[in-house]
């Protein structure tokens, strides 16, 4: 019976696990070392937070694995033995496979920071991060995050949530310009100092002072300036977790290139979700996309391959949603941090200055290319037929109330929106009255 083995327990190998179990009765193993089962990533702050155990991060019960057949095996993986078709684990025995599906996932970047091994220095990653920070929560008196992405925010309110005040680095002069337009990140900007939290842009990380037991004390900023604290957050970003397959005949770039059947340059070993790398980029996604459904997505195209018949990964449109403390925000298509020749863009923002929308489009078809919104809810489906089918902005706008679906009771701002445009472009765009009928409407 063929042996399929699975690097990994994240949501591309469990996906992959899954579906090739619906499709077969192929022999399967998943090997990691984090944890013992399955367990939803994103909901780790939330867990530190209390609104969950970490038991209800497992979609899965315990028995779920046996009764599927889903062989789990506690290891680390060392290397990689493509000709003899083997893995060493960390107990230095060999371990065998015929299919081999990598899903090693992200690893947290560190720059050779002075001091970055520290105790109480740490990503926001794994369970083990999660229960490192619970550790040095305990008697923490002052935290510093440095990192301004989504990651790096979502440790600053989980450190709030326990009351410790929080200096928040970001390199960059506005928190992550390298992906928001100006006005978004504006927006974050104001938001993250209405929650009293100590931001301080355009600064880095130069060093983290320790104590006499090797404790984090402090950290010296690239501005010069000692900031006392004993958790430091590291968030700068993540690369894929391969450093065990670069000694292999398998071909690594950043991450592990694969084609867009997410095969490697060896027959039958495939790579999937963050650790996979696109030898030639989908559009205008990034080769390396360390996003939690283009995973799972992923997961299902493999099983297709291995079980049914060749798969090609087609992602579609592209996502993403996250929040930023009490504010949510989607972005569907494009909406570069810098407008490029061939678009214009409608900005909208509400009169108290925590919601806001901004469209991309053609500037001589019209076409929508992009939509970024926050603080206002927006239905994925709505979103992603109306990409597929081309439609112009005069058409998104005049059918807002089928798009927005904020709770009952909530201020809608679609005529405002439409107004704002009008008056900006000088056109007349009519909202459709049909907001109740789109909502409850197959």
């Amino acid at each position: 019976m063929e042996h399929i083995v699975i690097i990994g327990n994240g949501i591309s190998g469990i996906t992959a696990a899954r579906h090739i179990r619906k499709f077969s009765k192929k022999k399967i193993s998943i090997i990691s070392s984090e944890s013992d089962y399955f367990f939803s990533r994103t909901a780790l702050m939330y867990v530190f937070m209390g609104h969950m155990q970490f038991k209800h991060t497992q979609p899965y019960e315990n028995w779920f694995w046996k009764k599927n057949d889903l062989n789990l095996i506690n290891a680390h993986v060392e290397s990689i033995d493509t000709d003899k078709k083997q893995l060493v684990l960390n107990n230095g025995n060999p371990f065998s496979y015929d299919t081999l599906i990598i899903a090693t996932g992200s690893s947290p970047n560190k720059f050779g920071w002075p001091g970055q091994d520290l105790n109480g220095v740490q990503g926001l990653y794994s369970k083990q991060d999660l229960e490192a920070l619970e550790k040095s929560a305990v008697h923490c008196k002052k935290a510093v995050v440095v990192g301004g992405g989504l990651i790096g925010i979502e440790l600053v309110e989980m450190l709030i949530s326990r009351n410790i005040p929080v200096t928040f680095l970001v390199r960059e002069d506005s928190f992550w310009n390298g992906v928001l337009p100006k006005q978004e990140s504006a927006l974050i900007n104001r938001h993250i100092l209405k929650h009293h939290i100590d931001l301080r842009l355009s600064t880095g990380l130069q060093e983290i002072i320790a104590d006499d037991s090797g404790n984090a004390t402090a950290v010296i900023t690239s501005k010069g300036e000692r900031i006392n604290c004993s958790i430091v957050g590291l968030t700068a970003g993540v690369h894929p977790n391969i450093d065990f397959i670069k000694s292999s005949k398998i071909a690594t770039n950043r991450g592990v290139l694969v084609n867009r059947f997410l095969e490697t340059n060896i027959k039958n070993i495939y790579a999937i979700g963050d650790c996979a790398e696109q030898s030639t980029a989908i559009g205008e996604r990034r080769p390396v996309e360390a996003v939690w459904y283009t995973g799972r997505m992923m997961g299902e195209t493999i099983a297709q391959t291995i079980c049914n018949t060749s798969t090609e990964y087609k992602p579609g449109h592209w996502f993403n949603s996250a929040k930023f403390l009490d504010i949510e925000y989607q972005t569907y298509g494009w909406v570069w941090a810098e407008k490029k020749e061939h678009e214009n863009r409608f900005y909208w923002e509400s009169s108290q200055g925590d919601k806001c929308m901004h469209f991309s489009f053609d500037q001589n078809s019209h076409k929508l290319i992009g939509l970024n919104s926050f603080g206002i809810r927006i239905r994925h489906e709505k979103m992603d037929t109306w990409l597929t089918a081309n439609w112009t902005i005069q058409q998104v706008l005049a059918n807002l109330n089928q798009l927005i679906f904020d709770p009952e009771l909530y201020k809608a701002h679609q005529q405002d929106i439409v107004n704002a445009y009008n008056t900006e472009f000088n056109e007349n765009i009519k909202l459709e009255k049909k907001r109740w009928k789109a909502i409850f409407s197959k």
